[in-house]
């Protein structure tokens, strides 16, 4: 198994309005994004290339806009941790 490029912990995941974690973890490995619960359980995964992430202008600094695939989520970390997901995300997409 190759190394994890990005793996974040303690992240608020929300699907719309709905709440769907508040200690969930982001990671960027092998070629895709994916969501996990506090348990370990995978939300939703997607490969990079069907994965767009970007800092909305509607959101508070540190937040995330991450579409795998056609679903949304916005996703809380602190707000140098939000520029960090993106670029690992476009980095391991090239």
């Amino acid at each position: 198994m190759s190394e994890r490029e990005f793996e974040e912990r303690g992240v608020l995941i929300r699907r719309g309005w709905r709440q769907l974690t508040t200690a969930g973890r982001v990671r960027v490995a092998e070629g895709r994004l994916t969501l996990l619960n506090s348990h370990g359980s995978e939300i939703d995964s997607a490969p990079l290339s069907e994965v767009r992430v970007g800092e909305p202008w509607y959101a508070p600094r540190g937040c995330v806009r991450a579409v795998l695939g056609r679903t949304a989520y916005l996703l809380r970390l602190g707000p140098a941790r939000a520029r960090a997901v993106a670029e690992a995300a476009h980095r391991a997409r090239g």
